[in-house]
């Protein structure tokens, strides 16, 4: 099974970014161990512009989509048209619990048009949402 990693705005800078929320290990390092966890094909893209990120979505030929929209989840109407449009199965995951963190950061515009949310396991949220493929 293919599936593709897809990480929104200022997830590039994980390891450095607010690391007693993010922690301080990179995507790029994170993606190498759970490449060794999995008999599953990972595919990675990350962008901080919403217009590359639904391109993205919109090309994939993939069997599963892992989403991490960043910000973008509580602000766009056009990614979650998207996701609603696409046929690939998406699960939304955020490296914090979104509920537990500011009010703005409380509601997900994309959450009803996804296969399934994880959300607060830290990176280990990505591994969740490989297994929801199994």
């Amino acid at each position: 099974m293919k599936l593709l990693i897809v990480n929104g705005p200022n997830l590039n800078l994980l390891g450095t970014r607010e690391t007693q929320i993010y922690g301080n290990v990179t995507f790029e390092a994170y993606l190498e161990q759970l490449k060794s966890q999995t008999t599953h094909e990972l595919l990675y893209f990350q962008s901080n512009i919403e217009g590359e990120l639904i391109n993205c979505l919109q090309e994939s030929d993939a069997d599963g989509i892992i989403l991490n929209a960043g910000g973008y989840t509580h602000t766009s109407v056009a990614l979650r048209d998207c996701i609603a449009a696409i046929s690939i199965p998406v699960v939304e995951v955020h490296i914090s619990n979104i509920a537990a963190r500011e009010s703005f950061r409380h509601e997900s515009l994309l959450s009803p048009v996804c296969k399934g949310c994880i959300f607060g396991f830290g990176l280990d949220a990505y591994r969740l949402a490989i297994r929801a493929f199994d």
